[in-house]
């Protein structure tokens, strides 16, 4: 696309020349792309000029031009505000792709996943964007939301596969950030809202607002809302032009535990679910419900629940053992992870892994301490991401939660915990890894180090 077209109402310019794709990021961008120089959360993009044009960036957009560089370097006023139209400019075929949201703390990837593989059952053509990456596409991200352009490109080449329907995971930073602006779905879906992310929100009501922003977006059709969740009324009225449709394990006939998740009844049908964890109920519930409100029937819809399965990484079973692996890193998740082991293994103990990432919320580690302390018989405590903090302060914060009586190990190599955890397993015993999931690396000072749960435990298995 040629620079005249992608500006074309947004401003005028003399340059000419076609642009391959735009970035905000210095580090992905691909030869033949716009550098986008905004305001990070830490520094400005000016700052990473040099280095875009290093890998290839044609030209650079920012919005006050201090210095000349060695592409055109073109001002753009309140730049950030235009980004949509930029994206929209150039991936003209993104908006072709029908969207659905998910927002919440918890229950975003496993909902997204459950949505996308009721709708494969159906024969439905659809991709994911989350935090497991970007589906059907060689793209990768660490970000539940990726940013608006990378967005923007998966949906363009979503509609040049065919794919019909787009599930993406709206975190509250996305939200904030305005990563979604200009986008149309056809459904807005909240899980719930409990404490997470206060390091960037400040407070809860910030955190609730920005996850509202959703259901007050013009653009957003139809609102489904967990009405189990304490702050369903909140969103509930949020979107006073739109009719809310709400879904609840009440909805439920009835239902009860097996051994690999629920027997349960609904509207007369009766299957088994199989997925450990209330909050898996839930979740499968919010995917029934979005496809019901898609005009699918019960007697196509219900039979497919007994067919769902986790994504990689959301109370995971390690083979057939005792051993199970979930990103559960919020105070939330963490109750209702264990929670499960108990309804689900009620003659056995619980042993539970876990730690809490450095640089976030410092306030939830020592709920999380005594959710643990309350709720298992055994914790090891170990790194989960430390960043830029010092382990043993991140450790001590959890030790402040935890009763003196509780026995707990505390083991700051995470591959050294994860395998003396399964090695000294007992055989009526469980184990929960909480906390990184699906996740392949682990931060520790300013290294990225190749690290994944699964495969440590894995290993440790064998």
């Amino acid at each position: 696309m040629n620079i005249k077209h992608l500006l074309s109402n947004i401003k005028t310019t003399s340059h000419s020349f076609d642009v391959s794709g735009l970035s905000l990021n210095s580090q992905t961008l691909k030869k033949g792309d716009i550098f986008v120089a905004l305001q990070g959360e830490k520094n400005h993009g000016s700052a990473y000029i040099d280095n875009a044009i290093e890998n290839g960036c044609i030209a650079v957009l920012i919005e006050n031009k201090e210095i000349d560089y060695a592409v055109p370097t073109i001002e753009v006023d309140n730049l950030e505000a235009k980004l949509s139209i930029l994206a929209e400019n150039f991936y003209n075929q993104a908006k072709e792709v029908s969207l659905v949201a998910v927002t919440g703390t918890n229950g975003k990837t496993s909902v997204s996943h459950f949505i996308s593989q009721l709708l494969s059952s159906l024969k439905i053509k659809n991709g994911v964007i989350g935090t497991l990456g970007i589906s059907k596409i060689d793209k990768k991200t660490i970000n539940t939301t990726p940013d608006i352009f990378t967005i923007y490109s998966a949906l363009q080449d979503y509609s040049k596969q065919g794919i019909e329907l787009a599930i993406i995971e709206a975190s509250s930073h996305a939200l904030v950030q305005n990563r979604l602006e200009g986008l149309s779905f056809i459904q807005g879906i909240f899980t719930n809202l409990t404490q997470d992310h206060l390091d960037y929100h400040q407070t809860m009501d910030n955190y609730r607002d920005a996850k509202g922003k959703l259901f007050k977006n013009a653009l957003t059709k139809k609102i489904i809302i967990n009405g189990d969740d304490n702050h369903h009324d909140y969103f509930l009225n949020i979107g006073s032009d739109k009719e809310p449709i709400t879904f609840s394990i009440s909805d439920l006939d009835f239902y009860k535990s097996s051994e690999k998740g629920f027997i349960c009844q609904l509207n007369n049908f009766v299957f088994e679910l199989p997925l450990v964890g209330h909050f898996n109920l839930s979740n499968a519930l919010a995917a029934y419900t979005s496809l019901r409100c898609m005009g699918h029937s019960d007697e196509l819809l219900i039979p497919l629940l007994a067919k769902l399965s986790t994504p990689p990484g959301r109370m995971q079973q390690l083979h057939e053992s005792n051993i199970w692996i979930d990103y559960a890193h919020t105070p939330d998740a963490l109750f209702n992870a264990l929670k499960t082991f108990k309804v689900h293994y009620p003659e056995f103990k619980i042993r539970v892994l876990f730690g809490c990432g450095g640089d976030r919320d410092k306030t939830k580690r020592q709920l999380m301490g005594k959710i643990a302390s309350e709720n298992a018989d055994s914790i090891i405590l170990t790194n989960d991401n430390p960043r830029s903090e010092n382990p043993q302060k991140i450790i001590d914060d959890i030790l402040d939660g935890i009763k003196v009586e509780n026995d707990v190990q505390v083991i700051l190599d995470r591959k050294h915990a994860i395998t003396t955890a399964i090695k000294t397993l007992g055989e009526e015993e469980v184990l929960l890894i909480a906390g990184k999931g699906h996740e392949k690396t682990q931060t520790i000072g300013s290294q990225i180090y190749q690290f994944s749960d699964i495969e440590v435990a894995l290993d440790a298995f064998i």
